[in-house]
């Protein structure tokens, strides 16, 4: 009998170490919950997609926010709209199978020529991309108002100027092209094997030709400098403005 009191003592100290991890476990739930309805709130109040660091800045202190994004997205996961991440942006949206039920009438979308569709692939792909490197990587010269279309678009922006002769304009993706192609980072787009996979690539690379990794950091690089906000916008008005020029046949300039 005094055997086993001695054993009944022994095992208390465990029962109280597990009793202190399950109220720990329980009140680390309870904050993780909390900050998820927080994030929730955050979400659906905004009038445009949220950048991770203000979500983060709204959160109770201590707060994961990564681990907090994850779970709202896991509890969403099975509803009518679904938690969705473009770069470091969060946002709502309607489930892609319920699309048919908000859509009240046939909205005829202008398609984007093979040119645009070339110069916007080589952006996200080469960015940051100077019009001249873009032009090499075709072969042709690119008209202006392929570049106005893609702007217009909303899909590619002015990143900076590249520190050579002339100081060209550099150009990258913005986050509404990730939006728009479902994408939750650059770095989703399709490598060579997936494109081949995919019945889009069936022919052979030149030797030593490759599909690059994309990014599109917001950093600029060692090659580039900043554009000044007021360069920067009349730019793009330069852009709006100027009349879109006749594309030529291959050889000369762009089809």
């Amino acid at each position: 009998m005094g055997k086993e009191k001695i054993l009944a003592q022994a095992a208390r100290p465990i029962d109280l170490f597990e009793e202190r991890d399950e109220a720990a476990s329980a009140r680390e739930e309870a904050a993780l919950r909390e900050a998820a309805r927080i994030a929730e709130a955050l979400l659906f109040a905004a009038s445009e997609p949220l950048d991770e660091a203000e979500i983060a800045r709204r959160l109770p202190d201590g707060a994961d926010t990564q681990a907090v994004l994850q779970r709202l997205r896991e509890d969403y996961a099975q509803r009518g709209v679904h938690l969705t991440r473009a770069g470091r942006k969060w946002f709502f949206r309607t489930a892609a199978d319920l699309g048919w039920v908000l859509a009240r009438e046939q909205v005829e979308q202008k398609k984007l020529s093979r040119a645009a569709l070339e110069t916007l692939a080589i952006v996200a792909y080469h960015q940051p991309v100077t019009r001249a490197e873009i032009e090499d990587i075709r072969g042709v010269a690119i008209s202006k108002g392929t570049l106005d279309v893609l702007l217009e678009t909303g899909w590619i922006r002015l990143r900076g100027r590249r520190r050579a002769p002339g100081r060209p304009i550099t150009y990258g993706t913005t986050d509404a092209f990730l939006m728009h192609f479902g994408l939750e980072q650059i770095g989703d787009l399709p490598g060579l094997e997936e494109l081949k996979g995919a019945g889009l690539f069936e022919g052979r690379l030149p030797k030593g030709f490759g599909v690059p990794q994309p990014s599109d950091d917001a950093t600029l690089k060692d090659d580039e400098e900043p554009l000044e906000a007021e360069e920067a916008n009349a730019l793009e008005l330069e852009f709006l403005d100027e009349p879109e020029q006749a594309e030529e046949p291959e050889g000369g300039e762009e089809e």
